[in-house]
């Protein structure tokens, strides 16, 4: 009866000497004493039960039962070699995919030089970026479907995840040239509800954030328009059909330029911050490692 081989290497060298038809040049292949090579063959015949190889003038070939073994078990073998190239190849960076969950926001004011400066290095890593809110970037890091987040406070705290702060923002009012009476004015958030205000639409966590602020000075806002981007906000406050709320970033050319103005408040709007969040319980590979490093993280 034929015993079960489970000594893979007698079939490695197995399919380099059925593929170099020499014992001599197998063992030089496989950086082995040609009687190594031997014992392997012999070993492996033994537990097969079989003659595998025939002597022939220059070397060795395949019997009928060998060339049928090795029809499947080279299929095998080069199976397992391009795994270990493909492995290889991802340890040296020079494969690989990243998952990573970031909002516009933190993707245009704070990832995108990094991910440039990544795909210059790195070019043959793909990089693959999920954009949503902070709410359901922090779900897909949960459930292990991205690498890492890029997502802005607040958020809730879990101890299941890691955050660290890299970079702080700020929230304010802006308004077109309509509104130009509240311009250079200290002015009362309570000023806020007779406004035509514009704000992010959904659960984001900008919304919650300045919702929450304006809740503890007794503002409650309705606002005009409920859209879903910053741009967006931006350019319906150039038309001037209300005051948007947006992180200064995205307004700040328009503000620089004029076209916009900032409304101030005799409360400070907290700010707030960009934190890189991970998930300890996943394992993250070589090339999610080196982004993060990248990030200072």
């Amino acid at each position: 009866m034929m015993e079960t081989v489970n000594n893979l290497e007698y079939y490695k060298v197995f399919c380099h000497v059925a593929r170099a038809g020499s014992l001599t040049v197998a063992a030089g292949e496989l950086n082995i004493s040609q009687p190594a090579v031997s014992q392997s063959v012999k070993q492996l015949e033994r537990a097969l039960r079989v003659k595998l190889f025939t002597r022939a003038a220059k070397g060795v070939r395949l019997t009928t039962e060998g060339e049928l073994l090795y029809g499947y078990v080279a299929k095998a073998y080069e199976q397992i070699a391009l795994g270990e190239q493909k492995l290889r190849q991802m340890l040296n960076l020079e494969l690989g995919e990243i998952h990573i969950g970031a909002s516009d926001m933190t993707l245009q004011f704070y990832l995108l030089p990094y991910l440039e400066r990544f795909h210059e290095k790195y070019p043959q890593i793909k990089v693959a970026v999920s954009n949503a809110p902070t709410p359901e970037t922090l779900l897909n890091l949960q459930d292990g479907k991205i690498d890492f987040g890029v997502v802005s406070t607040p958020f809730e705290s879990r101890s299941d995840l890691q955050a660290s702060v890299v970079q702080e923002i700020e929230d304010v009012f802006v308004a077109g040239r309509k509104f130009i009476p509240y311009k250079n004015r200290m002015l009362d958030l309570q000023e806020l509800e007779k406004m035509p205000l514009i704000c992010l639409e959904g659960i984001t966590s900008t919304r919650s954030h300045m919702e929450a602020f304006l809740r503890q000075n007794n503002v409650l806002i309705h606002p005009e328009f409920e859209l879903a981007t910053s741009d967006m906000i931006v350019q319906f406050a150039l038309r001037n059909l209300g005051v948007g709320c947006v992180v200064r970033e995205f307004a700040r050319e328009y503000l620089e330029e004029g076209a916009l103005f900032e409304l101030r408040f005799n409360r400070i709007i907290p700010k707030r911050h960009f934190c890189v969040v991970t998930n300890p319980r996943n394992p993250l590979s070589v090339a999610a490692k080196n982004l993060l490093e990248l990030l200072g993280i």
